[in-house]
């Protein structure tokens, strides 16, 4: 698998030559300052890349953008609502300027209102680092008590319901801010300023729509512009949703091995693929990475490695959890990397072109110099460093 590294452009306290230090081998990069919806241009694309192919003072750094991650989807195209129409002919705009520049894996998301959704940024962890953390009772804290919405205590059970009330009543006004600000806060340029009358706003959006009308609207999205990618020469891969539950009265459709098997055939083209997270889909208790990837990893074009363990309040399929090290949760981290390598095995000699999948160290602890640096949650660099070269050791014993 190809060695990748999620870059958050100029502004990353990680930089290009960090990278190259940690021997990383492409980079994973996206226009964050771009508004959802608006076009990207193939200036601005250019821009990036030449971004990445230098080191801060100048010089090559031999580096490339391999993946885009993510080319958001906006909420009008999900919800089918206003300006979905435009912002489908915006997309399809987006991925011709990208294949133009030499593109061709484009990772994106169906999320419903929030992307990846934590209760704690900087939890601190036994050696004195920190991870990010789902404390399943401290969301219902915020779903229930900060939101106020409707019907949300009907989500979580008595036991839940009850301590999130216990939690919510000790809790001081720069806790519950605190609390507010972790699980809106998303990535740079994304989020960060929501109010909650403005999650409030977006959830009204989703009044009248199933599981079953966004999964519709999730195959008519990939209907419109899949054929369009394998006109580029693009592969899209969806990421799974994270956590893999429903959250806020929420639909969330590509969170199971059963959700991705109902979307792959519906649009069944190559352009239409997966992108394979270890830490998403992991959190659930009977997901089966190595069937996963038997039966679908002839679609999966971009790999996620992390993983998480369980620990705390559950209720049904709502686990609490927390970013564990890559080789130490509750994913068979080896096990997963085996079956991806057979999968690249099987690619080779099928002749595909795309038989090195790129992989990135998703997530990471913050250690050592990464405390106190002001790295963006999840994206430190000690941290993932350490995570790359765990994997990168399994994978050369594999080999």
């Amino acid at each position: 698998m190809k060695q990748t590294w999620r870059w958050f452009g100029p502004a990353d306290t990680v930089t290009t030559a960090d990278m190259l230090q940690a021997g990383v081998e492409g980079v994973v990069s996206a226009l964050h300052h771009v508004p959802t919806g608006a076009a990207w241009s193939e200036a601005e694309i250019a821009k990036r890349q030449r971004e990445i192919g230098t080191v801060p003072g100048g010089g090559a750094s031999g580096l490339a953008w391999e993946v885009v991650e993510s080319l958001p989807v906006s909420e009008a195209i999900k919800t089918q609502g206003p300006n979905c129409e435009a912002h489908l002919a915006a997309y399809v705009e987006s991925m011709e300027a990208l294949a133009a520049a030499g593109l061709e894996v484009i990772c994106y998301n169906f999320m419903p209102v929030l992307d990846w959704t934590r209760t704690a940024l900087r939890w601190r962890l036994p050696h004195g680092g920190s991870a990010m953390r789902f404390d399943l009772v401290e969301f219902a804290v915020f779903d229930i008590h900060l939101l106020a919405r409707a019907g949300a205590a009907e989500d979580y059970g008595s036991k839940v319901v009850e301590a999130a009330s216990e939690r919510f009543a000790g809790m001081g006004e720069t806790d519950r801010e605190a609390l507010q600000h972790n699980i809106v806060a998303g990535l740079p340029g994304a989020n960060d300023n929501w109010t909650l009358a403005d999650i409030r706003r977006l959830l009204d959006t989703y009044r009248d729509i199933s599981a079953e009308g966004l999964r519709a609207n999730l195959i008519a999205f990939l209907e419109r512009v899949a054929p369009e990618a394998e006109r580029l020469g693009l592969r899209l891969c969806c990421h799974p949703d994270d956590p893999p539950f429903p959250i806020m009265g929420l639909p969330r459709i590509m969170s199971t091995a059963e959700d991705y098997a109902a979307i792959m055939p519906a649009v069944d083209t190559s352009a239409n693929g997966i992108t394979l997270c270890t830490g998403s889909m992991g959190v659930a208790e009977d997901v089966d990475f190595v069937r996963f990837v038997e039966d679908w990893g002839h679609r999966v074009h971009f790999v996620h490695l992390r993983n998480t363990r369980r620990d705390g309040v559950s209720h049904g399929r709502r686990h609490s959890f927390h970013e564990s090290a890559h080789l130490d949760g509750d994913t068979d981290m080896v096990a997963v990397i085996r079956a991806l390598l057979d999968e690249e095995a099987r690619r080779r000699e099928a002749g595909r072109s795309d038989a090195v999948i790129p992989m990135r160290p998703d997530h990471g602890h913050e250690i050592l110099s990464d405390i106190g640096s002001g790295s963006m949650p999840g994206y430190p660099l000690v941290g993932r460093m350490r995570g790359l070269a765990e994997l990168r050791g399994v994978m050369a014993a594999l080999a």
